[in-house]
């Protein structure tokens, strides 16, 4: 959807026909709501971006011609590996081969290959309609100009990409998030606060201020500049982090406790989940609204 709301051709192709033509009819009824919201991305009605989408059963002729393929086949590195065997097969010089990976080392996926300089991880944020984040991270080998071009891409689709200079596991995002993850599940585990407090804590503090800037800016800004924040608070910084405890198993009686939590809130029934999906992404379609006119207007 993101490809085609800049007027790019694109053909889906699955191992599984029922997967592409479901894909296809969502991707239609998506774009039909989009556009009656107003939130369509890009110049081009719903249905002259749907035109631009195809499903095709046949893994070359889905390959023929493309200037950027997007793998996004589940988190496995065996099936990515063959699936990059096969895309190294057809792949011409000027084509530019993607993983949608978001922990998966390209070094893993890529080595050996005949066209690994072209290889690249392009890592969405789902829902990548609405957060526009995507982590580029290069193959040891992989050409500087691949990294530029797809950067290029990514910004010309309206997304916004980060690039790592080098690999690292678990990326940028991964590797933030599960900081997060791993301190709020500690102060669960060692009975500090709730789920549900803990999750207020982001939705109603942390994430307010980090839904507009990153940590690094509201440090310079709560203080006069970064310098003069580290000097405040470095050694409190230091002080608390030395208290954190050992990486979290996530199992026993914290799991059950934030399971039980979670299924109160929100049900772990297909029906429940996606009501409540809905419900993110509305939010989050307002939050890039707003973000959108604020822009705009300064």
């Amino acid at each position: 959807m993101l490809f085609a709301a800049s007027g790019y051709e694109v053909c889906l192709f699955d191992i599984l026909q029922e997967q592409v033509s479901g894909a296809l009819d969502n991707i239609k009824m998506r774009l039909q709501d989009l556009q009656k919201a107003g939130l369509l991305r890009g110049s081009l009605t719903a249905d002259e971006q749907f035109g631009l989408i195809s499903g095709c059963s046949d893994f070359n002729a889905a390959c023929q011609g493309a200037l950027h393929v997007q793998e996004c086949v589940p988190e496995n590195l065996e099936l990515k590996k063959k699936i990059f065997s096969q895309l190294d097969a057809v792949a011409d010089d000027n084509m530019v081969l993607s993983s949608s990976t978001s922990c998966i080392l390209p070094s893993k996926i890529f080595s050996g290959l005949k066209h690994v300089k072209q290889c690249i991880v392009a890592h969405p944020v789902n829902p990548p309609y609405y957060v526009p984040l995507v982590e580029l991270i290069p193959h040891p080998e992989t050409e500087q100009s691949i990294m530029d071009r797809t950067r290029a891409l990514m910004k010309e689709i309206g997304q916004s990409p980060v690039s790592l200079k080098k690999e690292v596991d678990g990326f940028a995002l991964n590797r933030i998030q599960y900081a997060i993850i791993a301190e709020s599940w500690r102060l669960i585990q060692d009975g500090v606060m709730s789920p549900e407090d803990v999750d207020t804590v982001m939705s109603a503090g942390l994430g307010r201020r980090y839904a507009f800037m990153g940590p690094l800016e509201v440090m310079h800004l709560n203080a006069e500049g970064m310098k003069s924040y580290v000097e405040r608070y470095g050694e409190t910084m230091q002080r608390v982090l030395s208290t954190f405890g050992p990486i979290p198993d996530f199992s026993g009686p914290a799991l059950e406790t934030v399971d039980a939590a979670m299924t109160n809130q929100t049900p772990s029934t297909p029906e429940a989940l996606t009501e409540r999906r809905r419900w993110r992404d509305a939010r989050l379609t307002g939050l890039a609204r707003l973000q959108s006119d604020m822009d705009n207007s300064s």
